[in-house]
């Protein structure tokens, strides 16, 4: 079976697509997040795969999810995943369309995680300078790792950055083996 990623990429696309034509891109992603919710509970997965449940009745089950102004599409949107038995897949299927929500508003999540907590004018700083430097409007999340000693490491997508004393220690001692 062809990975998951390969398997959901249309669908993500096409949920984008239906959500950006209709102007409803957040309760797009908040119907695909709690149908990833229920699909990664094992018995709503063992039903996903019975022989006994018809694509019609995938639709009344996920049909709620949906709020009233996306209730049509997302009703054809899950009818056309049970037909193609793609129900398996809505968590990536979620994912990919954040990633795509998340491209198109301009958006990039960053992860920084310092040695220390930092202040509130420090992240806002660091919040600023990140977004100037991606031309994105950035999402912080904070975590503490105190073997880092002091110092950073900032991650946004592909960019690493490391600014910790531990990752210059290392860039050292690497330097002087050489």
């Amino acid at each position: 079976m062809a990975e998951a990623a390969t398997l959901a990429r249309p669908y993500a696309k096409a949920a984008f697509e239906a959500a950006r034509e209709s102007e409803a891109l957040g309760p797009w992603a908040s119907a695909l997040a709690r149908a990833a919710g229920l699909v990664a509970d094992e018995r709503v997965q063992e039903a996903l795969t019975s022989p006994k449940l018809s694509a019609e009745d995938f639709v009344r089950f996920f049909a709620g999810l949906g709020d009233a102004g996306i209730d049509a599409r997302w009703q054809n949107f899950v009818r056309v995943l049970a037909a193609n038995k793609r129900l398996v897949v809505l968590a990536e299927i979620a994912t990919q369309f954040e990633a795509l929500k998340a491209e198109y508003e301009r958006e990039i999540g960053v992860e920084v995680t310092s040695a220390a907590a930092m202040s509130a004018e420090q992240s806002a700083k660091l919040c600023a300078a990140l977004a100037e430097r991606l031309k994105r409007r950035v999402r912080v999340e904070n975590r503490i790792d105190p073997s880092l000693i002091g110092g950073a490491v900032i991650r946004a997508g592909d960019l690493v950055i490391d600014g910790s004393l531990t990752g210059r220690l290392k860039k050292l001692a690497s330097e002087l083996g050489s």
